[in-house]
């Protein structure tokens, strides 16, 4: 079967994505005309964010003219690779404000740790700037719904880093499911499924010279530095991460929902989650179910389910994939594996369709440049769609550590029927120049 695009763009619409960055008009985003080199800064240029910057020194239709992190050893390396493939030096700094202040930029691109990926963005929209930021896009609840109107109020593209919605396999199979290829979808899941490392137990310690600390720690409480807290394991620590399903599991929720076809918060969530295997400091689950059901469709006064499970102790092939998604269809299922391809099996399990292809994050560059150019009028990945996928994150974490079944409001993003939990949809901030407006 061909693709349909108008078909995908329509259904992107219905999610009141495309809204979110056209309202001042697409030709006028990309104030310096639609040829010419876009000046842009990468902020956080650690693994995700040395990968942004060899894929974006390969281009021609941008200049990187910053390179932001507090780890000074990172920063320079990073700006080697710009060197070698530029030719020319882009400057460095620990502080973004300094990015900011620079009015030649234009976007930027946040790999930060979770915990500045809000934060950053909204300094970075409200200095002018379009943005990039990596997934997750938020640290909680409510940091998403700032970073959803920050989007609307300035008008500038954001685009979150979840390279599926951009890549031509993915979107095929999507877009098969989306058809009705599988008949009517009520339930769809995703896993993460791979072993991960143990983190070891640890003390406080001295930061290293080269790691501006306090800078790093940014809007977040202080607590002391571990040594098995940087660089990456901050990911296993609630004030600084989301754990696992904020990592990998995010890219699987998110094309999960996709699929799915919801365009709205869920109604109600659930999650059980403990740390069954690994013996360390890591605080958020090993092992993880969550269910997550949404209201019913207008269209069809049926309900939806969204499941979610995780396993980082078990490099189990589950359905042919170590990390996928399945969309459960009346006709039959598509199971897709994260930057590995799908399968189309209609009834009694006959293989009807299959691909294969890996994520293609130049593809989501592409969309997001030409998005700000004005050649394109859908954003694949926009910060509403980022916002319902981290939300399923957050709301996981949430039913783990308080436990029950959480209800959730979709329109005022509070859970209404547990008192800890509410708390939780935000978080502590310390008093730091970051701390958004609103919380």
């Amino acid at each position: 079967m061909t693709t349909n695009p108008t078909t995908r763009r329509e259904f992107l619409q219905d999610a009141s994505t495309a809204a979110l960055v056209l309202g001042a008009g697409a030709s006028s985003l990309h104030a310096a005309g639609a040829n010419d080199k876009m000046t842009i800064a990468v902020i956080g240029t650690g693994g995700m964010g040395t990968g942004h910057v060899r894929a974006l020194s390969a281009r021609n239709d941008v200049d990187i003219a910053w390179l932001c992190d507090v780890d000074a050893q990172r920063v320079a390396s990073a700006a080697e690779v710009v060197k070698q493939a530029k030719g020319k030096t882009a400057k460095t700094t620990a502080n973004l404000r300094e990015v900011l202040a620079d009015k030649s930029v234009e976007a930027v691109w946040i790999a930060t740790p979770d915990h500045w990926h809000t934060p950053a963005a909204l300094l970075a929209l409200d200095a002018g700037k379009h943005v990039y930021v990596e997934k997750p896009c938020s640290h909680n609840v409510r940091e998403g719904r700032l970073l959803v109107d920050a989007a609307q109020r300035t008008g500038k593209v954001v685009q979150v880093g979840t390279q599926s919605r951009s890549t031509p396999c993915v979107m095929e199979g999507i877009q098969r499911v989306l058809d009705g290829e599988i008949g009517e979808i009520l339930v769809a899941k995703a896993w993460n499924s791979q072993l991960r490392g143990n983190i070891g137990k640890s003390q406080p310690g001295t930061p290293p010279a080269h790691l501006d600390y306090d800078t790093w720690l940014g809007p977040a409480p202080v607590v002391p530095y571990r040594p098995n807290m940087l660089p990456g394991i901050w990911r296993w620590w609630y004030d600084f991460g989301c754990g696992d399903i904020g990592n990998d599991g995010v890219h699987d929720i998110d094309v999960g929902l996709w699929g799915l076809g919801v365009t709205t918060q869920p109604s109600r969530v659930t999650c059980f989650g403990s740390k069954l295997f690994f013996d360390d400091d890591q605080q958020f689950p090993d092992t993880q179910y969550s269910i997550a059901e949404y209201a019913p469709d207008p269209k069809t006064g049926k309900k939806k389910q969204f499941i979610f499970e995780q396993r980082i102790w078990s490099p189990y092939v589950q359905d042919g994939y170590e990390n996928g998604t399945a969309y459960y269809g009346t006709k039959g299922v598509l199971i897709m594996g994260h930057t590995v391809g799908w399968k189309l099996y209609g009834p009694r399990g006959k293989l009807l369709a299959e691909k294969t292809g890996r994520a293609d994050l130049e593809a989501h560059h592409t969309n997001f440049l030409d998005t700000i150019r004005g050649k394109v009028k859908v954003n694949n990945a926009t910060a509403m769609i980022g916002h319902l996928a981290a939300t399923i994150v957050h709301l996981s974490n949430i039913a783990a550590r308080v436990g029950g079944v959480l209800d959730f409001d979709p329109e005022k993003e509070v859970i209404t029927n547990n008192e800890a939990a509410a708390k939780l949809v935000k978080r502590q901030y310390r008093d730091h120049w970051s701390v958004p407006k609103g919380v």
